[in-house]
């Protein structure tokens, strides 16, 4: 069957987004003990791009495949999960890269680059790091891993943050997350 990406985010409302994100059915990884470990010899770069003993990744149905297999450890390590082996693979900043955001009923929904939605809130928070000077903003997807932020996904969260005040702050799921890296340096 081949690949259909869904439908542009804008077009969405709230509960449609819902449903896809409801619709992701993804492996019970949490539920298996693999007895082997090893390395998958694979690498996600800071652009999200995901590649193989050097070689690019290009069919996106893989990419979505492995990301489904994904795992962070309270360590900060990634592995790919299967019930029979748990394989390290490197990762360059985060796991996934947050390409587009919309705001809908008081949530802010977020298309990730595997084309998966998530809706910020408690189980999805948004992270501010880095400094003032150099912000970085992530969201977390699941099983530990995030998805950092592209330019123009910030860009679109930083317009909904001062169309609500200028505390550079935004809600969704009915929490309130800071855009602005706290003053140590998250």
């Amino acid at each position: 069957m081949p690949y259909e990406p869904p439908p542009e985010l804008a077009s969405l409302t709230l509960s449609e987004i819902a449903e896809q994100v409801a619709a992701r059915k993804l492996p019970p990884v949490e539920g298996w003990a693999p007895q082997k470990e090893g390395d998958s010899l694979m690498r996600i770069a800071a652009d999200g791009k995901w590649y193989h003993d050097g070689g690019e990744i290009r069919r996106q149905a893989m990419v979505r495949a492995f990301s489904g297999l994904l795992i962070r450890d309270g360590n900060g390590a990634h592995y790919l999960v299967s019930p029979f082996e748990k394989l390290s693979i490197e990762v360059e900043d985060a796991a996934f890269v947050a390409t587009d955001v919309a705001q809908r009923d008081g949530a802010l929904a977020i298309r990730l680059n595997t084309d998966e939605l998530v809706i910020a809130g408690p189980d999805h928070p948004i992270i501010a790091r880095g400094d003032t000077d150099a912000p970085a903003l992530y969201v977390g997807v699941r099983r530990g891993t995030e998805a950092r932020l592209n330019r123009s996904t910030y860009e679109q969260l930083a317009e909904i943050a001062l169309a609500e005040g200028d505390d550079w702050k935004v809600s969704s799921g009915g929490e309130t997350f800071s855009l602005l890296p706290d003053k140590a340096g998250a």
